[in-house]
């Protein structure tokens, strides 16, 4: 008797274990296919005549053989988290990468380009790829996958995988305030001006077999190192204004995306907090264990970035960036970026399954 209800009971942890197993685990995606600016460009802009690059090191100097890859941080960008927790792949690459794969091609690359903003205007200040150019990217690319993978099985992970879009932060920082390149717009109508071509964007996407789409907003730009150095004042506290425009767009683009999730059948949109993560990261900086918040790495880390954060300054970069919460003047570190997605994943991504 004593022995039948002993056999029950690992039954039943079993069981219990299978079930728990399950509910956690991460249902299959095909691919990871992404649209941006630099925070997810993994090295597409290498071989545009720009500035806006950073092939070169210190770039890298954390990653898989000290590899500049062209991603904009120390090692590895949230792309590459999202890609390996959601079990696809361990990075995602460039699409303009000259080595990738017809196994790349299948689970999935980054098109996007550092600079580039829903305003076209934009990325064509720095020329860099616009948010359109991605958009005929991956139009070329559903053609390269149906040749690699036949027209049904390319069709099926055009539909099932997951997109991820990021852009918006180079509108503001750059088209908006630094260069008032949109200077006929007040605040309130640019940031209109930006959610209707991010809903148009993700309309063309839509139109393109795409169903699964994740849209993040805009961190809290007022935080970001070089704004602080610019128009923080002597103590280089966050900028509030610059921080307002982000919520104001982030709300707007939100509720933008709900509107289309309706509009749009069979489509499944959301909205990817990372303002709230990273402002977090930012205030409480201590408790995730760093050291500078206010700072990059890379040289005073108060402007330098890109082609300002090369080779010959590293000697003046620090040594242990697991203590940095930002790699350069606008680009957060390695461990950072893990502290921002893996929320992200567990949260929010999926919603899309």
């Amino acid at each position: 008797m004593q022995m039948a209800a002993n056999f029950l009971y690992i039954i039943f942890l079993l069981l219990v274990n299978v079930v728990v197993h399950q509910s956690n685990a991460i249902p299959e995606v095909p691919a990871l296919i992404v649209f941006g600016d630099s925070i997810v460009d993994p090295g597409n802009n290498n071989g545009l005549k720009s500035l806006t690059k950073c092939n070169f090191p210190p770039y890298g100097r954390d990653f898989k053989g000290q590899n500049a890859t062209g991603r904009f941080s120390n090692g590895k960008i949230p792309t590459d988290f999202i890609a390996s927790q959601l079990g696809i792949k361990e990075y995602l690459p460039a699409y303009l990468d000259p080595e990738l794969s017809d196994e790349d091609l299948l689970t999935g690359v980054s098109f996007a380009s550092g600079g580039a903003g829903f305003d076209n205007i934009t990325a064509e200040v720095v020329s860099v790829y616009t948010l359109w150019d991605q958009l005929q990217m991956f139009e070329e690319y559903k053609r390269k996958l149906k040749s690699v993978a036949g027209m049904e099985r390319a069709a099926t992970i055009v539909k099932d995988s997951v997109y991820i879009i990021l852009a918006g932060s180079n509108d503001i920082m750059v088209t908006y305030f630094a260069t008032n390149l949109r200077s006929n717009y007040d605040i309130p109508s640019y940031v209109d001006y930006i959610v209707q071509a991010a809903s148009s964007f993700i309309k063309n996407l839509y139109n393109l077999g795409v169903q699964k789409i994740g849209i993040a907003g805009v961190p809290p730009l007022g935080c970001e190192p070089m704004v602080r150095t610019l128009r923080g004042g002597i103590t280089r506290e966050c900028v509030e204004i610059y921080n307002q425009v982000s919520v104001l767009l982030n709300r707007e683009l939100s509720a933008e995306l709900i509107r289309l999730a309706h509009e749009l059948p069979s489509s499944q949109i959301i909205y990817l907090d990372v303002y709230s993560i990273l402002l977090d990261l930012v205030t409480n900086s201590s408790h995730y264990g760093f050291e500078e918040a206010t700072r990059g790495c890379c040289g005073s880390g108060k402007v330098e970035a890109t082609v300002l954060c090369n080779e010959e300054m590293s000697a003046l970069t620090c040594e242990d960036t697991s203590k940095y919460l930002f790699w350069d003047a606008f680009h957060p570190t390695e461990r950072a970026y893990e502290l921002l997605v893996t929320p992200l994943v567990k949260n929010y991504l999926p919603i899309l399954f």
